[in-house]
């Protein structure tokens, strides 16, 4: 296989690992919110969510965000276009239920999970160590 084409399935792979990073991370860190914060377990279902569990999942969408971008950064390295379609493929997932669920919760909120994401998993991507070039 040539270059072109590694760099092709590497892209690929790295754009389905940051996907399945964002479903495993935001699954770990969901699952700590229940243990760590009170009354969350039942806040949950109905959606009822305090100011702080709202910052908190807010946090927790951020930090996921930034794990996916250097999920995909570690996979496919030489490819810049992968995070941004990580972070698009996600807002283009949260984006229905968002808007959905408008009236739920305040406009702060909505803009605060939305507009970062993309941005969070490229930054998550640029902050991963690049690996140093092998030369003879």
């Amino acid at each position: 296989m040539n270059e072109w084409g590694t760099t092709m399935w590497r892209t690929i792979l790295g754009i389905l690992v940051g996907l399945v990073a964002w479903v495993l991370v935001v699954s770990l860190i969901n699952r700590g919110l229940r243990l760590w914060l009170p009354g969350y377990v039942t806040a949950e279902p109905p959606l009822q969510f305090t100011l702080a569990m709202k910052i908190a999942r807010l946090s927790m969408a951020a930090i996921t965000s930034l794990v996916a971008g250097m999920a995909v950064r570690a996979v496919a390295p030489q490819t810049r276009l992968a995070p941004w379609i990580v972070g698009l493929v996600t807002l283009a997932l949260f984006l229905p239920w968002h808007i959905q669920h408008w009236n739920m919760f305040p406009v702060w909120y909505h803009l605060s999970f939305l507009v970062p994401l993309v941005p969070l998993v490229v930054l998550g991507a640029a902050l991963f160590p690049q690996r140093k070039s092998r030369e003879a």
